[in-house]
């Protein structure tokens, strides 16, 4: 079996995949104005304590867990306990979701690297976001038509996702990531000094880097910097299992993981830096006051920078130029993430049914794509919203905290913390055993509470709750009744291949 599965040809690949997992968009825009909001300069303290309890050791468990059991998330937790295959399936339903509408977010990318050569955006890239580029509806349930530049440009997407992911782990994925992450690292560094040398860039880092302690105390500020931790890092959805299943036998797991998670983290401060201190230069150049350029999520990428890249000091054509690598590192930071995404339903199959990898990423193309063009509609960004939501509050936290309590009570840690003391440098102590038991499934607990009272106090986004019905607690639903059913179902076929054997 293991002569038959691809494997990583070298440790830089494997870790520079791993990173590309992890360092998406999310990154450009969401760990800066978690900061924002949550004490600035105060919330690297949290942060960084939840990098060392959460981040570092459940990225141990998943590349210990992949490894051990030589198999993607379904095959793993098949060989683990027939009872637990549904969690596997579930693991493969989140990013299975997510790429058809993080592949639209990809194209407004594409798109906007071909505006950023005439900056088409104009003097209001407000308004050309949502009016122009995204016709947005009235609301998620009035489609508004579809974007066909939108569309073309998905088709790119998918296209390129397909074209890198049906060469598989060391023929397509290995070799897209060893020119993407080093490109998005060198962007990143000019993006950084080019913020930082801007008049006006001390600024707009004031305001992430101003700490205020009076914000440690609240709760809700801790659980920021874990919910940060945990999601930037790809855990709980079947990837990093994925991707240490096809590790050599005498891989150094700890320090794969160290490097992983560190290196993410560099991106989310990188990041705030070159934000803060571009939008602080900007805010000086308007005249208008920080908050005012300070649009968190996607409107930090498509509307203040567009902005900022046009007040930008130099002949237009070097404004362009700096839009162009700015969009391009999204475009692949984009890629990167997607193809894990697509790495894990694939080898996750694969590996449980044996079905022929081409055939299998081909159909799976072409229906995402289709989901895909729903989200390139005038109420694409509506239900992108809900979605996203859902999937994170809902998906990916309960499977991390059923991944936690099943791998650490079930299988039991110390399993894992053997195995990956066998081939690591630094050698894992039984702080990891207390951290996965108890620390972890207590935060996480937290963190759902915490969303499902905000659920049913205030709805999500103040969207109509036919809207969240449909597309958010019908997805979320979705994912885990059809793991339940695909477990019934492939146990079935076993049944009937042991009767014809």
């Amino acid at each position: 079996m293991d002569q038959q599965r691809d494997q990583w040809k070298s440790r830089s690949g494997f870790i520079f995949a791993t990173i590309g997992a992890a360092v998406g968009l999310g990154n450009f825009w969401r760990f800066p104005f978690m900061a924002y909001q949550n004490g600035g300069g105060a919330f690297l303290l949290p942060y960084f304590v939840a990098l060392l309890t959460a981040g570092v050791p459940l990225m141990i468990l998943e590349f210990g867990f992949g490894h051990k059991m030589r198999g993607a998330a379904i095959t793993a937790f098949k060989n683990l306990n027939r009872r637990f295959e549904w969690i596997g399936w579930w693991q493969i339903t989140v990013p299975v979701i997510v790429v058809t509408f993080y592949s639209t977010i990809i194209s407004w990318s594409i798109r906007y690297l071909l505006f950023s050569f005439t900056q088409a955006w104009g003097d209001d890239p407000g308004t050309f976001f949502g009016r122009d580029f995204l016709g947005i509806s009235s609301g998620p349930l009035d489609l508004g038509g579809m974007r066909w530049g939108i569309l073309a440009a998905v088709t790119l997407v998918w296209l390129a996702n397909y074209f890198i992911s049906s060469r598989g782990v060391s023929g397509g994925i290995e070799k897209a990531c060893k020119f993407m992450t080093p490109f998005l690292i060198v962007a990143m560094v000019v993006f950084v000094i080019r913020g930082i040398t801007l008049p006006g860039a001390t600024y707009g880092l004031n305001y992430f880097l101003n700490p205020d302690f009076s914000k440690i105390m609240d709760p809700s500020v801790w659980v920021a910097a874990y919910s940060q931790v945990f999601f930037s890092t790809t855990l709980a959805v079947g990837v990093m299992i994925a991707y240490a299943s096809y590790l050599p036998k005498d891989s150094d797991l700890a320090n794969n993981a160290f490097i992983t998670v560190f290196s993410n983290s560099s991106f989310d401060l990188m990041a705030g830096f070159a934000v803060f201190s571009t939008l602080g230069y900007a805010a000086l150049k308007a005249g208008v006051p920080f908050e005012e350029m300070a649009v968190a999520g996607p409107g930090v990428a498509f509307i203040a920078f567009p902005k900022a890249i046009s007040m930008l000091p130099g002949p237009t054509w070097l404004q362009s130029l700096f839009g162009v690598l700015f969009f391009a590192a999204l475009l692949l930071a984009g890629i990167s993430s997607s193809i894990s995404m697509m790495e894990a339903f694939a080898s996750a199959v694969i590996d449980r049914f044996g079905v022929d990898r081409k055939k299998l990423l081909g159909w799976f193309s072409i229906i995402g794509f289709c989901f895909s063009s729903l989200f390139a509609t005038g109420a694409g960004v509506h239900i992108l919203d809900i979605v996203d939501h859902f999937v994170g509050s809902y998906g990916i936290a309960v499977l991390g905290l059923v991944e936690a309590i099943v791998l650490g009570y079930f299988m039991g840690s110390a399993k894992i913390r053997e195995h990956v003391n066998l081939t690591s440098d630094i050698r894992v102590g039984m702080w990891w055993d207390v951290l996965v038991k108890y620390v972890t499934p207590v935060l996480l607990g937290y963190n759902i509470i915490s969303s499902l009272v905000s659920e049913f106090t205030q709805p999500y986004g103040g969207y109509p709750g036919t809207a969240l019905v449909f597309f958010g607690w019908t997805v979320a639903i979705a994912m885990f009744g059809s793991s339940l059913l695909m477990q019934w179902r492939s146990q079935q076929l076993d049944g009937i291949n042991k009767e014809v054997v």
